[in-house]
Order: structure tokens, then sequence, then C-alpha cells
């Protein structure tokens, strides 16, 4: 009787924009803002869902923030700009660092702390971060059902994902699916940080990026099935 051998992958899941919540101590910050935390600026309505359902599945650790992005942006470095927004952008350097502390460097150090853990066990990481796109911005309306985010210079990154969006296409063929879109995704993000602290043969970064437009309508929990199925079938 054969014995399989142990898989060298070592999923990492996270969800940097899973909620849209405020600390009650800047609430005065938004006040008025109930609108715009509740939109796709907020938040990624779906990404949550998701990310948890992966996570029972698959058998796996969530690292998850629940923090509105307007708050803080979890998945941008420290010193882009883009980090705060019109809310908070204002505050001190002081209060920035506090909430940096309190608030952003949490998550980050968990994540790294998660990746470092398995690398040094021998394995390989990959890191699915779990994220939701708005329907339409600006006038533009994104015409794909999934996005795969990663480093086209990894080719490793890009033979996951290519196979990972088979196995998906397996399962339904009239899902919209594409590389690098609706951003790129070797922008500055959680994924673009943890590349430049472990080689290629250790780290495999993707920002899973699916349309808003599919969260709660006919076939979602099927959707959501499909995509832990997939990404089981490829690991």
């Amino acid at each position: 009787m054969s014995v399989a051998r142990p898989s060298r992958d070592q999923l990492l899941l996270t969800c940097e924009h899973g909620g849209n919540r405020i600390p009650s101590s800047y609430a005065h910050l938004f006040r008025g803002a109930g609108d715009v935390l509740a939109s796709h600026r907020g938040w990624d309505p779906g990404a949550l869902p998701l990310a948890r359902l992966l996570a029972r599945e698959l058998n796996r650790p969530l690292l998850a923030v629940t923090l509105s992005r307007l708050f803080v942006e979890a998945n941008r470095a420290p010193t882009n700009r883009r980090i705060w927004s019109r809310f908070t952008k204002d505050l001190p350097k002081t209060e920035r660092d506090r909430i940096l502390a309190r608030w952003w460097r949490p998550h980050r150090q968990a994540v790294e702390a998660a990746a470092a853990a398995a690398v040094a066990r021998g394995k390989r990481v990959v890191h699915v971060a779990v994220h939701s796109f708005t329907p339409e911005l600006d006038g533009e309306v994104r015409n794909a059902d999934i996005g795969f985010l990663y480093d086209s210079r990894h080719k490793r990154e890009a033979q996951f994902c290519h196979r990972w969006a088979a196995a998906l296409n397996a399962l339904d063929p009239s899902l919209r699916l594409r590389y690098n879109y609706p951003y790129s995704g070797a922008a500055d993000g959680l994924c673009t940080w943890l590349r430049q602290r472990h080689p290629q043969s250790r780290y495999i970064g993707i920002e899973l990026e699916i349309n808003q437009a599919l969260v709660g309508a006919k076939g979602w929990r099927r959707f959501q099935d499909n995509v832990a199925a997939s990404l089981r079938a490829v690991l």
C-alpha cells in the first residue's frame, strides 16, 4: 500500500478588507460618512465570507482585517501615502504612528510570522489574499468575474494561477477569468511586501479578486464552493 507524500505547499489565507469597522475613539472623524464606509471604498463586500469558506473547506486558519481601509489601509506599505484616506491623512504624525502600531502592524506581523514559520519548516508558502472589486468604477464596467493577481516576473506564480484558473474553468466554464485584472499584481500590497522577504522557490503570492456583482446573487454559494474545490485541486 502506497503512502501519499505530505504536500510541501503550505496555504496561507488572508483577507485585508474584510470589514468597515472604525474604532470608537476615531468615530468622530467619520461622522456622516456612513455611505462611503458601506461602499466598495470602505471595504471589500463578499471577500470575508469567501475567505472563511476557503478556511473551513481547506482546513486552514484565516488572518483577516475587519477595520475599514478608510481608517488605515491594511494592503499598503507604511511609506505609501495611500495608506491614509481623506479622513485620516491630516492626523498628526504621532497619531498616525499610533494607529500603525495598534491597528496596522499586528496583521502584517501575523502574516509575516506565519509565512516565515512555514518556510522554516521547508514548505513553500502559497499565499492567497482574498479581495473583491466593484463591478463598475468611474464609468468603466469591469468585464471579469475573477481576477488572479500575481507578479508576472515570477514564473511559479503565473503557473499556479493558470493551473488554478484551468481547474475553476473546468467546474464552471461560464466564469470570466482574467489575469492581473482589474489591478496589477506587482503593485504595492501585502503579497509584494512578502515577495521581498522570501525567494521565489519558497513564496507564491496571489491576490484573488472577485466581482462584487456575484456576492449574494443566485449561485453565490456554488461559486464559493467551486473556488474552494479548484484551489484544493491545485495545491
